[in-house]
């Protein structure tokens, strides 16, 4: 199929799963490589990237595409890719009010309750922990009775500050945070335990007293962050990953708010690139995603001159000529090619219980057919039909044909798409100016 496998090879739960989020409209948080199209020409050269961060280099790519090209299906897909590498992975909403871009201590909570790794799909950050822990036993208290608390975590300790020595040297308290809980852990302490990871992994409000175990004082500020983040790189080197991928989603969201935020978040990414340049981060892979506008517009990254002349990658030229090498890539948008090429796809993913009725009814033609109905109410734009091509591929076609061996789409389908089931994208292509209680009914070419 491709590099996520033959559709044999894709376990039940996985494929309805992926099936389930089309259905609902939403881009699947696993199972991407199992349908991605058009991607093959960008492979060889992440890979590269990717290969090149893992060896204690840094990397930065920022994603650019207007809306239906696909950037966080991209995002994604990078991250199974990283994963299938070694790699931790995580994706981070970028929004003024929940997660600010210049908030760097914001960036650092969001990435650790988004970690995952090939093996933990959540709780990734505290099952790394465990193993660490686990390792650092292991190696530095061999001669140690098992009931010697006090040696174990003395040893532990000692080979803590020497594993972490770098990181300790400009934000102690990420080692002082590791070692008290460590101690609380050998001690049966739990509520310490649990309260001092959360702070360690940023979280708000966690008591005094808690903290007080520890020596530590107050929340993670913006400077604490950034050791923090070194911190968790180095643990995850030491149990054996690549690096850390973090994709920090719809930056362009930015060019809406206030001009003092949209300064200050400009210049957050511009020292972000600078220290990634600097290899203040050795592991770490950074993604944004964005639209054109916010890397050519006026109130994007054109705001701050130094951030244009590092992201600048000159698209003066045909796509298909584009190599993927420079600090921007960029995506087109879907044509018809690719859109039948999905649809074929998720029909062969879909877990049928009668796959002889999905083969016969819903053949490419009726496939086209839906694809050409959809673009054609949306302004011929086939970049942004892709959404709800596959969720009434799924709803109208797909769960219908395997329900009822009587329903044939060629006789009993009719196309009807609500203007409240649209994006605002999508109601702007099909030149509805605001969500309403009318139905649009589609005919079927």
């Amino acid at each position: 199929m491709n590099d996520g496998g033959t559709v044999t090879e894709i376990s039940l739960l996985k494929r309805r799963e992926i099936v389930d989020a089309l259905r609902r409209g939403t881009v699947p948080h696993h199972g991407l490589e199992t349908f991605a199209v058009g991607l093959d020409r960008f492979v060889a050269i992440l890979d590269e990237e990717l290969a090149d961060v893992a060896t204690g280099g840094a990397g930065f790519k920022a994603i650019r595409g207007d809306y239906g090209t696909g950037k966080t299906f991209f995002a994604r897909w990078l991250e199974h890719r990283a994963r299938e590498r070694g790699y931790a992975t995580a994706l981070v909403q970028i929004s003024e009010t929940d997660t600010p871009l210049y908030r760097f201590e914001t960036l650092y909570r969001r990435a650790l309750e988004s970690l995952q790794t090939r093996e933990w799909a959540t709780g990734a950050f505290r099952c790394l922990i465990d193993r660490w822990f686990f390792d650092l036993e292991e190696e530095a208290a061999p001669g140690i009775a098992d009931d010697d608390l006090e040696g174990i975590a003395r040893a532990v300790g000692e080979l803590l500050e020497r594993r972490l020595a770098s990181i300790s040297a400009t934000q102690p308290l990420f080692a002082a945070a590791l070692r008290a809980i460590h101690r609380a852990r050998l001690a049966g302490d739990q509520t310490i335990a649990e309260g001092l990871l959360a702070w360690l992994m940023g979280q708000p409000n966690v008591g005094a007293d808690i903290k007080r175990t520890a020596g530590i004082k107050g929340d993670l500020d913006h400077r604490g962050a950034s050791g923090f983040f070194r911190g968790l790189l180095a643990v995850l080197h030491q149990t054996g990953r690549s690096g850390l991928l973090l994709v920090l989603d719809e930056v362009e969201t930015i060019q809406r708010v206030r001009a003092d935020s949209r300064e200050k978040s400009l210049n957050a990414l511009r020292q972000l690139v600078d220290d990634l340049d600097s290899r203040v981060y050795p592991g770490l892979y950074v993604v944004v995603t964005g639209t054109p506008q916010f890397f050519d517009g006026p109130q994007g990254i054109r705001r701050l001159p130094p951030l244009e002349q590092r992201l600048h990658t000159d698209f003066s030229g045909p796509e298909r000529f584009d190599t993927g090498r420079g600090t921007q890539v960029r995506l087109g948008a879907f044509d018809d090619t690719k859109l039948l090429e999905v649809g074929r796809r998720v029909r062969a993913l879909y877990p049928a219980r009668h796959p002889e009725r999905i083969a016969a009814r819903v053949t490419d033609d009726t496939l086209q057919r839906l694809a050409r109905g959809i673009t054609g109410q949306l302004g011929g734009k086939t970049g942004v039909a892709p959404r709800v091509f596959l969720r009434k591929l799924v709803l109208d076609l797909l769960d219908k044909v395997d329900a009822h061996p009587d329903y044939d789409p060629a006789q009993h389908f009719n196309l009807v798409v609500s203007a409240g089931e649209l994006t605002a994208e999508e109601r702007a292509a099909a030149g509805i100016a605001a969500p309403s209680v009318d139905d649009i009914h589609l005919e079927l070419p």
